[in-house]
């Protein structure tokens, strides 16, 4: 293989193909009551469903547009279809999926990815799944993992009631109100209690409609005793008009419970991507995050942990890349508010070609919180004078009795090591490379999918050559 001779934006190429469109039905732009009810009526929703969704529309109505990120002017939501039914059902044999998007998702690598390591896999396409399917042995154990509206209409709407948007509220945010009024799509998951499932289930979404938005939503409930690794990954081709992407995800970790939620998000550069994303932790309970954000022009993304019961864990590991015309506003937020909690965020960004990096964190330390442990470790490396990282970390310890940490490294690549990894015998392109791969690596190892080789081969290898 040829080596590069200098450090190149993401290989989007497989992303960045689009299918001819064939949908069986979108809805018109915009978002009106009108709108949101003959939503309702495509997805068969039960009356309280219809009526949340209402609600929500008109918590978005009173909601203002958050003004302390990036910009998002370029976002109307006049011009955003917000359901794009694509021309199939939902199948569980993979040969049954049309041609057309069975394509789209073998080159994107998920039949692949779900023979070799994968319990199970729901593929979405647009605003609805158009595939799923779990291994035989996963559902003997009890576990239940099958798309939102099924979960909806079928033996488990108590539990979907119980849970749905209880966590994230309409009322939380303006983006939260609109998801809560047009979502459509997503996994619902529930692991009895003691399971472990040994291979992780996946979900995989991707928006091939121009000026559509996609607003799936997953709701996982890993009752006590119980473990599972959830895998998230998305994708869209590139247009020239905005598209937008403000799913949600609801996790619920019971009493001793573990979840580990891996995202790998590489959007296209003219996505706006609002997601949010936030899980309760009970007693003993842990939640492990993994984040990789490589795309979308710009982006607010702070997974949430409440640890609620006592001993609650959360571990935060993030990896972002801003390259040109890339605003990324990403972090982590964490709510201790019980005794012996502990909590660790890690996370690393690069910027380049005028991309813009901002790492955001939030703690919050309840007087109930005794004991707790927070620790916070965010570096950024600049690869040219054009580019910008900032970290706006925010801490609210309402007790003395606790441990809490922040760390944060902002810098470009330092002469000094160059020179030093010269005298050893390096070439100066060589070195540069050594260091950009060496910065992210311990962030970069944690990223699951093996459709997402070329976005690891970024990071660690392929950082080669002439920097600046």
């Amino acid at each position: 293989m040829k080596e590069k001779s200098h450090v190149e934006d993401i290989d989007r190429s497989i992303y960045d193909f689009r299918d001819e469109e064939k949908d069986a039905y979108r809805i018109n732009a915009g978002l009106t009551p009108e709108i949101v009810e003959k939503l309702s009526k495509e997805k068969h929703d039960p009356a309280w469903m219809e009526l949340f969704r209402l609600q929500s529309l008109q918590i978005y109505n009173q909601m203002p547009v958050p003004d302390w990120g990036p910009s998002i002017e370029g976002l109307n939501m006049d011009q955003i279809v917000t359901y794009v039914r694509p021309n199939t059902k939902m199948q569980a044999k993979w040969s049954d999926v049309p041609e057309d998007i069975k394509n789209t998702f073998e080159r994107l690598g998920i039949p692949e990815a779900e023979r070799k390591s994968l319990a199970g896999v729901g593929a979405q396409y647009d605003s609805e799944l158009v595939y799923h399917n779990v291994r035989e042995e996963v559902a003997a154990q009890g576990v239940v993992y099958t798309d939102m509206e099924s979960a909806l209409n079928g033996e488990y709407a108590d539990m979907v009631r119980k849970h749905f948007m209880k966590l994230v509220k309409p009322n939380d945010h303006k983006f939260a109100a609109l998801h809560g009024a047009v979502w459509s799509g997503g996994s619902f998951v529930y692991v009895p209690k003691g399971v472990s499932v040994e291979i992780p289930l996946q979900s995989y979404f991707r928006l091939n409609a121009p000026g559509a938005g996609q607003f799936e939503h997953t709701l996982i409930i890993v009752d006590e005793g119980a473990d599972l690794h959830f895998i998230e990954g998305c994708s869209a081709p590139k247009y020239n008009v905005a598209n937008l992407h403000a799913g949600c995800v609801e996790l619920f970790v019971g009493k001793n419970a573990r979840l580990r939620y891996s995202t790998i998000e590489n959007w296209s550069k003219n996505m706006y991507n609002l997601n949010t994303k936030r899980a309760l932790v009970e007693e003993g309970g842990t939640i492990e995050w993994v984040s990789g954000s490589f795309g979308s022009h710009v982006s607010y993304l702070y997974p949430m942990s409440i640890l609620k019961g006592k001993g609650a864990k959360m571990e935060f590991t993030g990896i972002t890349f801003a390259g040109k015309g890339q605003n990324l506003d990403t972090g982590a937020k964490v709510v201790h508010s019980a005794p012996d909690t502990s909590s660790y965020m890690n996370t690393r960004s690069i910027s380049k070609d005028g991309g813009i990096s901002t790492f955001r964190s939030s703690v919050v330390v309840t007087k109930e919180a005794k004991n707790a442990k927070s620790a916070v470790s965010c570096q950024s490396l600049m690869l040219d004078s054009i580019s910008r990282s900032d970290t706006i970390p925010a801490m609210d310890i309402r007790t003395k009795d606790a441990n809490i940490g922040h760390e944060a490294k902002i810098g470009s690549i330092s002469d000094e090591a160059v020179f030093y990894l010269m005298s050893r015998g390096m070439s100066e392109e060589d070195a540069r490379a050594c260091i950009v791969s060496g910065f992210a690596d311990n962030v970069s190892k944690e990223l699951p999918l093996e459709y997402a080789v070329e976005m690891n081969n970024l990071i660690r290898l392929e950082m080669k050559g002439s920097i600046g």
